[in-house]
């Protein structure tokens, strides 16, 4: 009986990961489409990293998650790939000098 139970609740809950995944989508694609007006503001390449900006971002979701009772390891992590992707983005689609 107690199976069963489990995987209702599992199922439960893995239906709400994949709306807060949805939600994660949609921040996405706003972000993305911020990223994309970034780019145009940028004259030169050498612009897509700026170590300072990346520091100061991750020095802020750390005192944010610790505020929030959120492990700041996991968000940091979360966050530096989600930096290097946008990197990889923004170089990608840069077509200036």
């Amino acid at each position: 009986m107690s199976l069963i139970i489990n995987k209702k609740n599992l199922k439960i809950l893995r239906n709400k990961i994949d709306k807060v995944d949805n939600k994660l989508l949609s921040l996405i694609r706003t972000r993305t489409q911020l990223v994309n007006k970034v780019i145009k503001v940028k004259k030169f390449k050498k612009q897509i990293i700026d170590k300072k900006r990346i520091n100061k971002i991750l020095n802020n979701i750390r005192k944010l998650s610790i505020k929030k009772g959120i492990d700041p390891t996991l968000t940091k992590k979360i966050w530096i790939n989600m930096i290097k992707a946008y990197i990889n983005y923004e170089s990608k689609n840069f077509k200036k000098k």
